[in-house]
Protein backbone atom coordinates (compact mmCIF):
# COMPACT_ATOMS: atom_id res chain seq x y z
CA UNK A 1 0.00 0.00 0.00
CA UNK A 2 1.27 3.20 -0.64
CA UNK A 3 1.63 6.20 1.72
CA UNK A 4 -1.30 8.02 -0.13
CA UNK A 5 -3.55 4.96 0.93
CA UNK A 6 -1.90 4.66 4.21
CA UNK A 7 -2.93 8.04 5.22
CA UNK A 8 -6.37 7.66 2.98
CA UNK A 9 -7.30 4.93 5.70
CA UNK A 10 -5.79 6.25 8.24
CA UNK A 11 -8.13 9.28 8.25
CA UNK A 12 -11.19 7.00 7.43
CA UNK A 13 -10.56 4.92 10.31
CA UNK A 14 -10.40 8.06 12.34
CA UNK A 15 -13.99 9.91 11.28
CA UNK A 16 -12.44 12.10 9.10
CA UNK A 17 -9.77 13.82 11.31
CA UNK A 18 -6.27 12.05 11.88
CA UNK A 19 -3.94 12.99 14.84
CA UNK A 20 0.16 12.88 13.87
CA UNK A 21 0.05 10.26 16.63
CA UNK A 22 -2.37 7.96 13.87
CA UNK A 23 -0.12 8.72 11.26
CA UNK A 24 3.01 8.10 13.65
CA UNK A 25 1.58 4.57 14.43
CA UNK A 26 1.12 2.99 11.20
CA UNK A 27 4.66 3.80 10.44
CA UNK A 28 5.08 7.77 8.72
CA UNK A 29 7.18 10.28 10.30
CA UNK A 30 5.92 13.52 10.91
CA UNK A 31 8.54 14.44 7.86
CA UNK A 32 5.95 12.73 5.62
CA UNK A 33 2.97 14.34 7.19
CA UNK A 34 4.39 17.53 6.65
CA UNK A 35 5.39 16.62 3.13
CA UNK A 36 1.93 15.67 2.51
CA UNK A 37 0.09 18.90 3.74
CA UNK A 38 3.22 20.73 1.46
CA UNK A 39 2.01 18.30 -1.65
CA UNK A 40 -1.67 19.41 -0.74
CA UNK A 41 -2.75 16.07 0.19
CA UNK A 42 -3.16 16.74 3.28
CA UNK A 43 -4.79 19.46 5.34
CA UNK A 44 -3.98 21.17 9.08
CA UNK A 45 -7.37 21.36 10.92
CA UNK A 46 -5.53 22.78 13.80
CA UNK A 47 -1.87 21.88 15.22
CA UNK A 48 -1.62 17.92 15.13
CA UNK A 49 -5.15 17.42 13.59
CA UNK A 50 -5.15 16.87 9.87
CA UNK A 51 -7.53 16.49 7.24
CA UNK A 52 -7.73 15.24 3.22
CA UNK A 53 -7.51 18.16 1.48
CA UNK A 54 -10.24 17.09 -0.97
CA UNK A 55 -12.55 16.10 2.06
CA UNK A 56 -14.39 19.84 2.24
CA UNK A 57 -17.38 18.18 3.22
CA UNK A 58 -16.09 17.49 7.07
CA UNK A 59 -18.73 18.19 9.68
CA UNK A 60 -18.27 21.07 11.96
CA UNK A 61 -19.73 18.44 14.38
CA UNK A 62 -17.21 15.98 13.74
CA UNK A 63 -14.94 18.22 14.24
CA UNK A 64 -16.01 19.12 17.40
CA UNK A 65 -16.16 15.34 18.65
CA UNK A 66 -12.86 14.95 17.82
CA UNK A 67 -10.79 18.09 19.02
CA UNK A 68 -13.15 19.06 22.07
CA UNK A 69 -14.37 15.82 23.51
CA UNK A 70 -15.00 17.39 26.62
CA UNK A 71 -17.02 20.70 25.94
CA UNK A 72 -20.40 20.69 26.21
CA UNK A 73 -23.08 21.83 23.54
CA UNK A 74 -25.02 25.10 25.50
CA UNK A 75 -26.77 28.78 25.60
CA UNK A 76 -27.43 29.72 21.86
CA UNK A 77 -26.43 26.41 19.91
CA UNK A 78 -28.68 24.07 22.88
CA UNK A 79 -31.62 26.56 22.75
CA UNK A 80 -31.57 25.61 18.86
CA UNK A 81 -31.23 22.35 19.27
CA UNK A 82 -33.89 22.06 21.64
CA UNK A 83 -36.29 24.32 18.85
CA UNK A 84 -36.22 27.06 21.31
CA UNK A 85 -34.90 29.62 18.94
CA UNK A 86 -35.24 29.94 15.39
CA UNK A 87 -32.06 31.77 15.25
CA UNK A 88 -29.40 29.20 13.83
CA UNK A 89 -25.81 30.58 15.59
CA UNK A 90 -22.62 31.32 13.20
CA UNK A 91 -20.75 29.80 15.36
CA UNK A 92 -21.16 26.59 18.32
CA UNK A 93 -21.61 27.46 21.81
CA UNK A 94 -19.67 25.49 23.87
CA UNK A 95 -18.96 25.28 27.70
CA UNK A 96 -15.89 24.10 29.10
CA UNK A 97 -14.20 24.24 32.74
CA UNK A 98 -12.63 27.51 33.75
CA UNK A 99 -9.46 25.08 33.83
CA UNK A 100 -9.54 24.29 30.13
CA UNK A 101 -6.68 24.93 27.63
CA UNK A 102 -6.95 28.05 26.02
CA UNK A 103 -4.79 27.48 23.23
CA UNK A 104 -6.90 24.53 22.80
CA UNK A 105 -9.70 26.50 21.99
CA UNK A 106 -8.06 27.33 18.34
CA UNK A 107 -9.08 25.71 15.86
CA UNK A 108 -8.90 26.92 12.24
CA UNK A 109 -12.14 25.55 10.44
CA UNK A 110 -14.13 26.00 13.40
CA UNK A 111 -16.05 29.44 14.73
CA UNK A 112 -16.54 28.58 18.52
CA UNK A 113 -18.25 31.12 21.43
CA UNK A 114 -16.71 29.57 24.78
CA UNK A 115 -18.92 29.45 27.94
CA UNK A 116 -16.55 29.06 30.99
CA UNK A 117 -17.60 27.47 34.00
CA UNK A 118 -16.98 26.48 37.67
CA UNK A 119 -16.10 23.16 37.53
CA UNK A 120 -19.10 22.56 40.26
CA UNK A 121 -21.52 23.61 37.65
CA UNK A 122 -20.21 22.21 34.62
CA UNK A 123 -21.75 18.49 34.82
CA UNK A 124 -25.29 20.03 35.83
CA UNK A 125 -27.36 18.77 33.05
CA UNK A 126 -25.18 16.70 31.07
CA UNK A 127 -26.45 14.46 28.64
CA UNK A 128 -26.02 13.96 24.64
CA UNK A 129 -27.83 14.52 21.05
CA UNK A 130 -27.48 13.75 18.14
CA UNK A 131 -26.35 16.25 16.10
CA UNK A 132 -26.18 15.54 11.97
CA UNK A 133 -25.54 11.93 12.82
CA UNK A 134 -22.98 12.93 15.47
CA UNK A 135 -23.30 12.21 19.01
CA UNK A 136 -22.44 15.50 21.08
CA UNK A 137 -22.58 15.99 24.81
CA UNK A 138 -25.63 18.41 25.20
CA UNK A 139 -26.91 20.39 27.76
CA UNK A 140 -30.37 19.29 28.65
CA UNK A 141 -33.27 21.71 28.44
CA UNK A 142 -33.75 22.71 32.22
CA UNK A 143 -29.78 23.56 32.53
CA UNK A 144 -30.11 25.25 29.13
CA UNK A 145 -33.22 27.87 30.42
CA UNK A 146 -31.05 28.53 34.12
CA UNK A 147 -28.05 29.25 31.44
CA UNK A 148 -30.24 31.60 29.74
CA UNK A 149 -30.63 33.49 33.07
CA UNK A 150 -26.98 33.08 34.40
CA UNK A 151 -25.79 34.41 30.78
CA UNK A 152 -29.11 36.99 30.47
CA UNK A 153 -26.92 40.04 29.38
CA UNK A 154 -25.27 37.96 26.24
CA UNK A 155 -28.71 37.07 24.77
CA UNK A 156 -30.75 39.71 23.35
CA UNK A 157 -33.70 39.98 24.28
CA UNK A 158 -36.04 38.13 21.69
CA UNK A 159 -34.22 35.34 21.88
CA UNK A 160 -34.57 35.28 25.57
CA UNK A 161 -37.81 35.57 25.76
CA UNK A 162 -39.00 33.42 23.02
CA UNK A 163 -36.37 30.65 24.48
CA UNK A 164 -38.58 30.65 28.29
CA UNK A 165 -42.59 30.86 25.92
CA UNK A 166 -41.12 28.22 24.07
CA UNK A 167 -39.79 26.26 27.39
CA UNK A 168 -43.46 26.90 29.20
CA UNK A 169 -44.83 25.13 26.03
CA UNK A 170 -42.71 21.90 25.68
CA UNK A 171 -44.04 18.79 26.92
CA UNK A 172 -41.13 17.38 27.61
CA UNK A 173 -40.15 20.19 30.23
CA UNK A 174 -38.99 18.66 34.05
CA UNK A 175 -40.02 21.18 36.77
CA UNK A 176 -38.52 20.12 39.61
CA UNK A 177 -34.63 19.69 37.84
CA UNK A 178 -35.50 23.29 36.61
CA UNK A 179 -35.98 24.61 40.37
CA UNK A 180 -33.07 21.95 41.31
CA UNK A 181 -30.52 23.41 38.74
CA UNK A 182 -31.69 27.13 39.65
CA UNK A 183 -30.55 26.37 42.97
CA UNK A 184 -27.33 24.70 42.62
CA UNK A 185 -26.86 28.25 39.55
CA UNK A 186 -28.33 30.59 41.84
CA UNK A 187 -30.60 31.75 39.47
CA UNK A 188 -33.74 30.42 41.47
CA UNK A 189 -35.70 33.80 42.38
CA UNK A 190 -35.01 35.11 39.02
CA UNK A 191 -36.32 32.30 37.19
CA UNK A 192 -38.73 31.74 39.38
CA UNK A 193 -40.48 35.11 39.14
CA UNK A 194 -40.92 34.39 35.24
CA UNK A 195 -41.82 31.23 35.07
CA UNK A 196 -44.30 31.33 37.50
CA UNK A 197 -45.87 33.89 35.20
CA UNK A 198 -45.38 31.83 32.12
CA UNK A 199 -46.46 28.62 33.52
CA UNK A 200 -49.37 29.96 35.02
CA UNK A 201 -50.09 32.64 32.27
Amino acid sequence: MNKMETVKNIIKNNDGIAKTADFVAEGLTNYDVANLCKEGYLERIKHGYYQLAEQKDIKEEQVLATLLPESIVCVESALFYYGYSDFSPRQWSIAVPRTFSRTRLHIDSLATKVYFMQPTLFEIGKTSGDFNGVQLAVYDRERTICDCFKYRTKLDNEMFNKALNAYAADKKKNLSNLSNYAKKMRVYKKLMDVMEVLLNG
